[in-house]
């Protein structure tokens, strides 16, 4: 019984997760359990659960007496986000290039090499980064501090990882976020770590955060823009 409870836990954190991602809740909104319990066809402690779990990963918020929020985007939150990260994995990256061997080498090549051949966009959802793609990216990503020897720094990047995650998808329409090179980017940060020079690979990392997180607020300011349109218009 516990083994099937959780098997369908981890089925519904899944489920949210993606929906989340897809915008059928959009930042800022509440999810509501008992809607949920109905969508997955499941149980509410099982949704209350899975909720939970989502929260801790910081994909979700709580909020006393009022329940669980898609978090909700804004411009000084993100740019502490970002920041951490750039010192967070700064820092994790450097060691991982100081102590990681010749299998580090190759794991990462291999994160790399599939990153690159995983399409960013499919033809079925052109405006969207596709599941797959994240999924790569996430672990090219993983793989580049997985040697740092130190596994604090490892779970506080993948936390800050889960906190930005929402609105790098959301913001994927971007027209910057359509002409963007980030495979470059990708390519000289492994190319950088590779030659073991840790202080451009770092520079190159920092920077790829940066330009995210400037795609991301470019996009925030284009809907309030465009709902401050809408409601002059109805006024």
């Amino acid at each position: 019984m516990a083994t099937e409870r959780t098997r369908k836990r981890g089925q519904v954190i899944d489920a949210i997760r993606a929906d989340v991602l897809s915008g059928v809740w959009p930042p800022g909104s509440r999810v509501p359990p008992g809607e949920l319990a109905e969508r997955y066809e499941t149980s509410t402690t099982v949704i209350r659960e899975a909720l939970t779990r989502l929260a801790g990963e910081n994909f979700l918020t709580i909020e006393p007496n009022r329940g669980f929020f898609v978090p909700a985007l804004t411009e000084g939150g993100l740019r502490d986000i970002t920041d951490a990260r750039c010192l967070i994995e700064g820092r994790a990256l450097e060691l991982a290039i100081e102590r990681g061997g010749v299998d580090w080498e190759g794991e990462l090549i291999a994160a790399h090499h599939l990153l690159a051949r995983t399409p960013r966009r499919t033809e079925d959802d052109p405006t969207h980064t596709s599941a797959d793609w994240l999924a790569a990216h996430r672990a090219f990503h993983e793989k580049l501090i997985a040697a740092c020897g130190v596994p604090s720094l490892c779970d506080f990047a993948r936390q800050l990882t889960n906190a930005t995650e929402l609105f790098r998808r959301w913001s994927a329409p971007d027209p910057n976020a359509r002409v963007r090179d980030v495979e470059k980017e990708h390519r000289d940060i492994l190319d950088a770590v590779l030659t073991r020079d840790a202080k451009t690979a770092v520079a190159l990392l920092q920077a790829h955060f940066q330009r995210t997180s400037e795609i991301v607020l470019h996009r925030a300011h284009q809907e309030d823009g465009a709902h401050q349109e809408d409601a002059a218009r109805g006024a």
